[in-house]
C-alpha cells in the first residue's frame, strides 16, 4: 500500500529504514511508545523485518524528496462483531509519532489527513478514535485540527513507565474521535 501527499509518502517499513527509525524510537518523546524503545541499529534492523511481514496497518511517514523516514502512522482495527473478527472492523484507533527534528512543520497534519482519508473510504470507517496523554499538546492540537472532537478525559487511565521506586506511572489520557459524516 502507498499513500502519496505533496511532500509525503506513507509507505510499508523496509529493513532499510533501521536508521531513520533509530532517530526517533531510541528515545521516544511520549511515554506510551516507551515499549517500542530500540537500543541499537542491529535492534532497528530486527524491528523493521518483523514489521515489513506483519500485517498491522503501520506506515512509515517518508519525504517524497529524500525518502527519508521521519516517522510513523498507524491504526488498530475494532471490529463491530462480538465474535471480534476483523471482517467487519469499522472503527480505528490510529496513533502517530514523528521525529522531533521534523516537527513542527506540517508532516504530522498532512499525514494523518491522507490516513485518515484512507481509513474513511478505503477501509469502510465508521468512527476513528485516538488516545493522547494529557500532556502531550502538540498530539491534542494535531487531532483538534484534524475535526475531531474532544470526548473525554480519563484519569489515571493507563501506564506505560515506572516511578523512580518502581510503582507504575499512571498517566491521564484525553480521547478525540470523528465519524466518517464528519469528516470533511
Amino acid at each position: 500500500m502507498l499513500i502519496e501527499t505533496e511532500r509525503l509518502v506513507l509507505r510499508p517499513f523496509s529493513e532499510g529504514d533501521a536508521e531513520d527509525v533509530l532517530e526517533y524510537l531510541r528515545e521516544p518523546e511520549v511515554n506510551c511508545f516507551a515499549r517500542m524503545r530500540l537500543g541499537s541499529l542491529d535492534e532497528a534492523r530486527r524491528e523493521m523485518r518483523r514489521r515489513e511481514v506483519g500485517d498491522e496497518c503501520c506506515l512509515a511517514i517518508a519525504l517524497k524528496e529524500s525518502g527519508k523516514v521521519v516517522g510513523e502512522i498507524g491504526a488498530h482495527p475494532e471490529s463491530n462483531d462480538p465474535e471480534g473478527s476483523d471482517e467487519e472492523a469499522d472503527t480505528f484507533s490510529p496513533y502517530w509519532m514523528l521525529n522531533a527534528d521534523y516537527q513542527g512543520k506540517g508532516y504530522a497534519y498532512e499525514a494523518a489527513c491522507a490516513f485518515f482519508d484512507y481509513l474513511f473510504r478505503e477501509r469502510g470507517a465508521r468512527r476513528i478514535y485516538a488516545y493522547t496523554e494529557d500532556y502531550n499538546l502538540s498530539s491534542q492540537h494535531l487531532c483538534e485540527k484534524l475535526g475531531m472532537r474532544r470526548e473525554g478525559l480519563f484519569r489515571e487511565f493507563v501506564t506505560f513507565v515506572k516511578n523512580p521506586d518502581g510503582t507504575p506511572r499512571y498517566e491521564n489520557t484525553v480521547q478525540y474521535a470523528i465519524l466518517r459524516k464528519e469528516w470533511r
